[in-house]
Parts: C-alpha cells; structure tokens; sequence
C-alpha cells in the first residue's frame, strides 16, 4: 500500500473535513466537468437503484422528508442525501434515516482522493461523490438526492435520475444562479432528462420550467395542470396523477407533500394508501418550524429568504400567543435581509439580532438597517448570546421565534442540547 493511501486511511473525519477546505479551490468554474470525470471514474454516475432528484429554491429538505417516510412506510430501504448540515457533517448521508459511521465516510473520502488524482474538486463536490459511493455500498431501493445550489451545474447533476422535482422557484443565490425567476427556473430545471418525468411544484411558475423541459425532451407535469392539492380543514384531498386520495395534513409544508406525491406517483413502485397516510403523518426535519420547548414556547426554523419567511409568517399566525413575540435572527449578507424581515412584520414584538461568524456573514449592525423601523431591537456578538437574551426576557406566556440561517438555527440547537 502506497503512504498516501495509508495516510488517507488514518485521518479522522474531522481530519478529512480540514483537509477538503484546505484544498478547496479559490477559483473555480462553476460546471461539471471536473466532478463528472471523476464520478465516471468512480461508477457514480448511473446507479443501481431508483433515484429522484430535489431542486428548488425552497422545500427541498420538507420533499426529502415527506417522501422519506412514505417510502419506509411502504417496506422500502431508502437513502437521502441533503446539505447543509446542521450539528453533524454526518447528517448529509442518511440510510433509513439513519447516519453513518465516521469510518465510512473516511473510507468514501479516500476513495475519492484515490479516483480524483489531478483533479481539482470544490468541498460540496467531493462530499457529493462520496456520499453516492456511500450509497452504492449500503445500495437502498431509493435514493433522495437533494441538489445543492441551483441545478444544471450541480455536483448532483452528474447523476442520471428516475425522476427530478423542483419544489419552488424564488430569487436566492442571485449571483450564481441569475436575478429573474426565469433565470433561476433554466438552472433548476437543468436536472430534468430526457423520456424521465419532470414534476414542478411551483405554483406561479415561469414560462422557462415548460421550455427548458421541452427542449431536454422531459415529459413535464405542472401543479395546478396535471396535479393539484385541496386544503380543509382538518385534511386535505390529493388530486394527482393517476390517483385521488383524502389525506391527513402533513407538519411539513403541504404544497411540497403535493409535489412529493406527483413525484412518487412518477416513480412507479407500489405504494398502499396506508403508507402515504403514515409516512405524511411521521414526516419531521430538524430545524423546520421545529420546538426546542413550551414556556416560553420556542420555534426554530431556517428560514433564510423572503419566500421562506412569507411560509415562517403564515405558520406563526396559526400559533396562538398570549404573550410577546421575540425574534432572534442572525443571517449571511448575500441574502436579503430586509425581504426576509419585513414578511414578519407585526408579528414580532422585540428583536434580538445576532451576527454571525465567516465572511459571508451579515452583522448585527447589518441587520438593524434592514430591520428599519420594525420595532425595538438589540443587537448581539453571536447567536448564543442574543438567545440567552430572548429567554431571560420571556415569561412563560411568550414566545421566541429562531431564524434567518441554518447557522443561527445550529447554533441554538447545540446550545440547548
């Protein structure tokens, strides 16, 4: 065995995870020229098991979550693959939902070292590679593959999917992905394929989800054309596909249930009505309209742009609170941050805004100019501190709402865990 492959096979996880930011690339095309030859490589790039991708600007981890447990429900042995993680780099690779150990994904790494040689990979892109080789191994019925950052250019997207969804089309990440929802539906919807269904959960959407779909040569399926989800009260009935079914309403946002089950529909394995109805009944995610306790009641949710928070605002509203509402909020400066606060207006009595660390991070002093005139406001080093600040400021009848990144919603779970 060579010392570099001994070396490779003694690094800890936190070791290997030091090691891909130190190689991480400064400069670097966004494509899939590098992360595609090394998956061909590597055999990762047509899988032996069902996949479906995941775009979208918003909803994405709620679809994995949903479809997840209808399809363990269902007897089948499935994978998820999301980013990013919230307390462990482990929680990207997810069997059954469950993590692996930190010696298989040391054993993925080195294999990718291994297949890469001179090619230079981004930290997203080595993960993603490892993380199919993973799943090659443990060789699930299904895999969920949550795309990272837009779609067409993707390190997913070297992988030849059953079926790709997009779950919403928003303005995020506006640098690389454009500034006009047309622009951002072309990246999205670069992970439809050819002869494969391509589901769109957008309610509004644009006319590049139909022409982009058109000219891959994927067969397209519209919410609100070919699909669609009626809300009462208590449940709410699917009209999908091929099926109509009277289903219980999910914890997690109903119009990506919809999506989801257009999706699975697509998929074509068996799926009895009584796994839909406990797998939507099951589905949780950390860090989505989560509570941390009651007394004061305490809500988590990573809701980091304008679209987000408008869901985050129409949850919060079906709350009742007696008491004062207090909002702590730390956000990257890359995001829109008076967009994503002004959907809570009047819903927040005293804010407590945090910054956060790294250099995409916005500061409290950042914050309070996008906050404007929205009410009494404090301003705090870090996350932690302005948390312990909105506690000791409740009584039991209060609530304190935790959002803006999944940074600020890490945080406060590994505070209070």
């Amino acid at each position: 065995m060579s010392s570099h492959m001994q070396q490779s096979q003694s690094r800890s996880l936190v070791d290997w995870l030091s090691y891909l930011e130190q190689i991480h690339p400064v400069n670097i095309d966004m494509g899939l020229d590098r992360v595609g030859a090394v998956a061909r490589r590597m055999g990762l790039t047509r899988l032996p098991f069902k996949v479906i991708t995941v775009a979208g600007t918003n909803g994405k981890g709620s679809s994995c979550a949903m479809a997840a447990s209808i399809l363990m429900a269902a007897g089948y042995r499935v994978g998820v693959y999301s980013s990013p993680h919230l307390l462990r780099f482990t929680e990207r690779v997810r069997i059954d939902g469950a993590e692996l150990a930190d010696s298989e994904h040391c054993a993925a790494f080195a294999a990718v070292e291994a297949a890469r040689a001179e090619i230079a990979l981004t930290f997203f892109e080595f993960a993603t590679l490892a993380g199919l080789w993973l799943f090659c191994r443990a060789a699930p019925d299904v895999l969920l593959l949550e795309v990272g950052l837009g779609g067409r250019l993707d390190a997913t997207n070297v992988v030849e999917s059953d079926v790709a969804m997009i779950t919403s089309i928003a303005l995020d990440h506006c640098d690389w992905l454009g500034d006009t929802r047309e622009a951002v539906a072309v990246e999205k919807a670069g992970v439809y394929r050819a002869g494969k269904p391509a589901i769109s959960g957008e309610p509004n959407p644009p006319a590049t989800i139909a022409s982009e779909a058109q000219r891959l040569g994927a067969c397209l399926h519209q919410v609100g054309r070919d699909f669609h989800g009626d809300e009462h009260d208590t449940s709410w009935d699917y009209h999908g596909l091929h099926h109509w079914l009277d289903l219980p309403k999910p914890a997690l946002p109903l119009m990506n249930a919809v999506t989801v089950l257009a999706a699975l529909e697509s998929l074509g394995l068996p799926l009895p009505e009584t796994a839909i109805r406990q797998g939507l009944a099951e589905a949780r995610l950390a860090g989505r309209m989560q509570r941390l306790q009651t007394s004061p009641l305490v809500i988590v949710d990573v809701a980091h742009n304008p679209h987000s928070a408008a869901y985050l605002a129409s949850q919060l509203r079906q709350i009742p609170c007696q008491g004062r509402r207090r909002a702590v909020v730390g956000m990257l400066k890359d995001k829109d941050m008076t967009g994503s606060l002004a959907e809570l207006k009047g819903l927040v009595d005293e804010w407590f805004l945090a910054s956060l660390d790294g250099p995409r991070a916005a500061s409290a002093a950042q914050l309070a100019t996008a906050l404007g005139e929205q009410g009494p406001a404090a301003t705090f080093d870090g996350v932690r501190a302005a948390y312990r600040a909105a506690l000791a400021a409740s009584s039991p009848d209060d609530m304190v709402i935790v959002f803006g990144s999944f940074y600020t919603v890490a945080d406060v779970l590994a505070a209070s865990a």
